[in-house]
């Protein structure tokens, strides 16, 4: 039986008298990779960062990881969810391995993984001394993402990861998350380059001026869980 691991419950947030979202109910499983669309403006956004616990629902509950007992707020949780936004958050003034390892201090007593590995899985090289700053847009992508990782997390929010990355990078990018999936970490990511994400998803969330507009099973799940290469196999047929 496949385990809940978040669940907004009647979700509103508003600024003012406009609604970022409206009534959103949605449940999300382990181990599972949701794409959520939607125009600009629909929301996308803002269900992320809710998700996170930087945002706090004007109206409704979001609660995380109670699989294993009690259900949390998304902000007493936050060192078991890693969050990658526009932003990099990274320090430009320092290296990606200085980055990584001021990231890993702020996780007292959680088994962090060591910058050095981090920056490979992604695709950098540790060794490279040069400032985050000078980084092309690509490479702070990814490094970005390295800072995510660092912490193991169990729910993965990516907002619109693959910007300014090239077409190889991206896709080194969606085999890593597919990996990360088959560790029953959840992910849930926003793009624009739906059909560059599509093929990993289980579901696909489409939002509408801040409310659910509908949610179905995505290509990975259809597939009987067939991985990315059986997918691009069958697209080379």
């Amino acid at each position: 039986m496949t385990s809940i691991i978040a669940e907004f419950d009647e979700v509103s947030k508003l600024y003012g008298t406009f609604a970022a979202l409206r009534k959103v109910s949605v449940q999300f499983e382990r181990g599972r990779c949701y794409l959520v669309l939607g125009p600009n403006g629909a929301g996308k956004s803002t269900l992320l960062r809710t998700l996170a616990g930087l945002l706090k629902p004007s109206y409704g509950k979001v609660r995380v990881f109670g699989d294993g007992g009690e259900a949390e707020e998304p902000m007493e949780a936050r060192e078991r969810i890693g969050y990658m936004s526009h932003a990099t958050m990274l320090y430009d003034e320092f290296s990606g391995v200085e980055n990584l390892r001021y990231f890993a201090s702020l996780y007292r007593g959680r088994d962090c993984v060591a910058p050095e590995e981090a920056l490979r899985r992604v695709g950098l090289d540790p060794a490279l001394e040069r400032p985050v700053g000078q980084y092309s847009q690509g490479m702070k992508q990814r490094a970005s993402l390295a800072r995510v990782l660092i912490s193991r997390p169990e729910l993965l929010l990516l907002d619109e990861p693959f910007s300014n990355m090239d077409i190889a990078s991206a896709h080194q990018m969606l085999r890593l998350l597919e990996t990360f999936r088959s560790e029953q970490r959840t992910i849930l990511l926003t793009t624009h380059q739906r059909e560059l994400a599509e093929p990993l998803a289980d579901y696909v969330l489409t939002l509408d001026a801040g409310a659910v507009a509908s949610l179905e099973e995505g290509p990975y799940a259809k597939r009987g869980g067939l991985g990315l290469a059986a997918a691009t196999a069958g697209a080379a047929r």
